[in-house]
């Protein structure tokens, strides 16, 4: 059996255009990987990149005007793509479900947390009030919430960051979805409890058997895990490996960048962070050739005037989009220069 048979979800050539008075804006263009129960895809970029609107453009949340969406998105074999808002959220919550960048946002903040954790579960799994409320009981417990009772009756505002997200996290397990999307869960959280987060989901994954996708900015928290990494720049999959095969051989130079800007332990104190220079392109007109050219150190002619098709590498499975890949005596010769 291939992996395309038995892939949970299948995404292909999936695009997302913005219809803006400045004109079509393309957040998300031709993107295509699949994901198997079980196993967690880390889609990782800079702020802009599409990472967002990829994950929301496969959960089908986009705003029902002045939004084009076309490719294909197959859950358990079921085209999404096209399918009414009142079939999706038949899927919402039993099938797939997301955690969100910021829970002050994606939390009601005039709503209970209980109730914000039982309405799903008694509308998808016709169970009632009273066991629906036992079930969110477990829930706060199974991550790891400190009295569970006393929470379950307060708002939102009540909690701390790394408690809200936790909750998020929560009302996203709460109907036992087999595809969970969770975008920027550690956005704005201390560093030890993005920790705590991250390790939350990867157990409740475990627990659970699920599918995950994990959008992030930072390759070094997708490190130790994720199991593949799709690296997204300007709406495009530049890079997909591995995370053992990325990490040991990197391919794309806008890759080598991300691994260059994460700060080290081992560095000198106060050292000055390598960041990316430039900005990316605006997507209402990217360039020609390749989208990072201007900002790419190895930049050659051939990459400002054609667009590198993702190409395999001689690592099977090993997808770039690149010319003169990381490595390479071209990329080499122009490094040295």
């Amino acid at each position: 059996m291939t992996k395309h048979e038995t892939a949970m979800l299948e995404v292909e050539d999936l695009q997302t255009a913005f219809h803006t008075p400045e004109g079509v804006v393309r957040a998300v263009d031709g993107v295509s990987f699949t994901l198997e129960r079980g196993r967690t895809l880390a889609i990782v970029g800079e702020s802009g990149s599409g990472k967002t609107v990829l994950s929301r453009s496969v959960m089908g949340l986009l705003p029902a005007r002045g939004v084009e969406r076309s490719g294909s998105v197959r859950y358990e074999g079921r085209e999404l793509i096209g399918v009414p808002e009142s079939e999706l959220r038949k899927v919402w919550g039993p099938q797939m479900a997301m955690v969100f960048q910021d829970p002050m946002t994606s939390l009601n903040p005039v709503m209970r947390i209980g109730r914000q954790i039982t309405e799903s579960m008694i509308h998808h799994l016709g169970i009632s009030r009273d066991e629906a409320r036992h079930r969110a009981l477990a829930l706060l417990e199974s991550v790891r919430i400190p009295d569970p009772e006393r929470r379950l009756r307060e708002f939102p505002h009540q909690l701390s960051g790394g408690m809200r997200q936790r909750v998020s996290v929560a009302i996203a397990l709460a109907c036992g979805p087999l595809l969970l999307i969770a975008d920027e869960p550690t956005t704005a959280l201390d560093v030890t409890v993005q920790a705590q987060i991250l390790d939350l989901l990867g157990r409740q994954q475990a627990e659970r058997f699920m599918a995950m996708i994990l959008v992030t900015h930072d390759l070094g928290v997708v490190a130790g895990r994720a199991d593949e990494i799709a690296v997204m720049y300007a709406g495009q999959i530049v890079e997909k490996a591995s995370t053992r095969a990325l990490f040991a051989d990197v391919k794309m130079p806008y890759t080598e960048a991300l691994l260059r800007s994460i700060p080290r332990i081992e560095e000198p104190s106060h050292r000055r962070l390598a960041a990316i220079g430039g900005r990316p392109p605006v997507l209402i007109d990217p360039p020609a050739g390749c989208r990072f050219a201007p900002r790419c150190p190895y930049v050659q002619d051939k990459c400002r005037d054609e667009a590198p098709p993702l190409r395999e590498a001689a690592t099977s499975g090993h997808l770039y989009r690149c010319w003169f890949p990381v490595g390479t005596p071209a990329a080499v010769a122009v490094a040295a220069h």
